[in-house]
């Protein structure tokens, strides 16, 4: 990645995180990279204050999915806050009042990791996904679709949610941007700048909701 004015910076604003609570929902196409971003952010939400037990983390397949998956662990945390249900999706009502088919989701566990989930609704979301181009037109529409959905998601519910996916046009843009370049130059880990945008966005919601804006 050549020298560039591009680049997250840095808030004046040292932001407390430590009574929030962030989710992060990852793709798993181009593991490696996925690997490296949800590293970078999980470290800078820590660093910023956050409670290990107040980041949940969840995957889905690809990019196409990630919309969906935040709308409903949005939905799901604020279910959650109003009731003891441990699973963020067991509580959700999909638009059925049939009785649901095969195991209820009410039984199923809490994500790998958590001990206790905090009945508090979600500050941000951080969606992360890894898209790079190929030989058809796939990347396009997924990235278009994906970018629209995510911002149409924090617009309807308040909640920010942090946009991670990577739209790259090679495999070395990709690496780069996780900090895992092949030359001289390794390049940034732009999770880390997701997970502190995470902190700051979801800090400014909690003062706003407040009435607070100076």
């Amino acid at each position: 990645m050549s020298n560039t004015i591009k680049g997250l910076v840095k808030s004046d604003v040292e932001y407390d995180g430590s009574n929030l609570r962030v989710a992060i929902v990852h793709a798993r196409w181009n593991k490696i990279i996925i690997d490296a971003l949800v590293a970078g952010a999980v470290a800078k939400l820590k660093e910023r204050g956050v409670k290990e037990s107040n980041i949940v983390i969840e995957s889905v397949p690809g990019s196409f999915e990630l919309p969906l998956a935040c709308s409903r662990m949005i939905a799901g945390s604020h279910v959650q806050s109003g009731s003891n249900v441990a699973d963020l999706l067991g509580g959700l009502n999909f638009g059925t009042t049939s009785p649901p088919k095969g195991p209820s989701r009410t039984a199923t566990p809490a994500p790998a990791g958590i001990v206790s989930m905090p009945n508090q609704p979600f500050d941000a979301v951080i969606a992360i996904g890894v898209l790079i181009k190929g030989a058809t037109m796939h990347f396009e529409y997924i990235c278009e679709s994906v970018s629209h959905a995510l911002m149409k998601i924090q617009v309807d519910t308040g909640v920010p949610v942090i946009f991670g996916v990577l739209t790259a046009l090679t495999d070395e843009q990709a690496l780069e941007r996780a900090g895992l370049g092949r030359g001289e130059n390794k390049g940034h880990n732009h999770g880390e700048d997701w997970g502190l945008a995470a902190v700051e966005m979801g800090s400014h919601v909690r003062r706003w909701s407040e009435g607070k804006f100076a």
